[in-house]
């Protein structure tokens, strides 16, 4: 079939991150754009990524968007901020399709809304590391004070707690309420107290496992610091790309949603996704990638 006989409305997304985190910014968008088809790729197997060396992750990436590509996907969102860091530009140069990350959007809302003109970002080591969200504030307002603190224990402990199967197993409430106990906020609140010392006005969630612990974050930073959720803002990006190609799915038809994880973690990964989701997760399969050659 030639390029101008394909529908790409009725193309799938592609959503891919190191794990399950990724499910934040899949929830927002299945929240956004109900009738897309989707696939989604947790990449498990080589989780995490944040400690690893870049050029190893920008492989990673370079290689799960050539699977996603190969079947079809209309757009590509990598739903990592260290795969987005090592990766994005290297594949927005090898594919054809758009192909977006969660640094950019969260980096230009949190310029939008500072009204200090300061700045935080929390996120993985890997991503604080790289500067990317630094480079991509300052693109947009160079003027902008930036404090950047690399809080992997937030991803730490939201992976711990997801997995408890007793609690989960049993869990029917929403997912903030696994973490309402006061041990996590004090955990929350020492982690992050150099940033309530610092005057920042907004503060940028710069890793897709923190949408989980938003409230927690929330009280501890007061009411007075916006939260900018790079989970949600990518989202809203994809969206927006696609209403501009013309390439939204049309009403009424039903979405098909096909997840895949490196690990053999399947079981673990349809309970992980359906805590995220707020809905049943069912048929994940395992995908086996070749040993990464980039």
């Amino acid at each position: 079939m030639s390029t101008a006989e394909f529908n790409y409305a009725d193309a799938p997304i592609g959503v891919f991150d190191s794990g399950f985190g990724g499910l934040t910014v899949l929830s927002e968008l299945i929240r956004k754009m109900p009738n897309e088809d989707i696939l989604f790729v947790g990449d498990s197997a080589r989780c995490p990524y944040g400690p690893r060396n870049l050029d190893e992750v920008r492989g990673f990436v370079l290689q799960i968007c050539e699977w996603l590509f190969r079947r079809g996907c209309k757009l590509i969102i990598i739903a990592c901020n260290t795969a987005t860091a090592a990766g994005l530009q290297a594949a927005q140069m090898q594919f054809p399709i758009p192909i977006i990350g969660v640094v950019e959007p969260g980096a230009r809302a949190a310029a939008h809304a500072t009204r200090t003109r300061k700045v935080g970002v929390i996120a993985t080591q890997g991503t604080v590391n790289s500067g990317a969200y630094e480079r991509a504030i300052h693109n947009i307002d160079a003027g902008i004070n930036i404090t950047s603190l690399a809080t992997p224990s937030f991803v730490e402990m939201v992976e711990q707690r997801f997995r408890d199967k007793d609690i989960c197993e049993r869990f029917d409430g929403e997912v903030p309420q696994l973490f309402e106990d006061e041990t996590y906020r004090r955990v929350v609140a020492d982690v992050l107290a150099p940033l309530c010392n610092a005057s920042i006005d907004t503060l940028v969630l710069g890793c897709t496992h923190f949408p989980i612990i938003r409230d927690l974050i929330a009280d501890v930073m007061g009411n007075k610091t916006t939260l900018v959720s790079s989970a949600e803002e990518a989202a809203c990006d994809a969206q927006e790309i696609l209403r501009r190609r013309g390439e939204i799915a049309n009403n009424g038809r039903i979405p098909k949603r096909n997840f895949y994880t490196t690990g053999n973690d399947v079981r673990d990964f349809e309970r992980f996704g359906s805590l995220v989701l707020g809905r049943p997760m069912m048929g994940a399969c395992h995908l086996d990638l070749p040993e990464c050659t980039h």
